[in-house]
């Protein structure tokens, strides 16, 4: 698995992460001016691990 970080069309920074055989597995959802930011939220899933999953009833 890897992240692809990179400027989209209205030159803001976005991630994907990818799986290993090349299928994207989840983006950023929304763009960040500033590409600090980008990484700030792509290490927010990155290290979310640990969290709690909820199911539907």
């Amino acid at each position: 698995m890897y992240y692809y970080v990179y400027k989209d069309a209205a030159n803001q920074w976005r991630w994907t992460l990818y799986a290993a055989n090349g299928l994207k597995v989840a983006n950023s959802g929304e763009g960040y001016f500033n590409k600090n930011d980008c990484l700030h939220g792509l290490d927010l899933t990155a290290n979310s691990r640990g969290l709690p999953v909820k199911f539907a009833a």
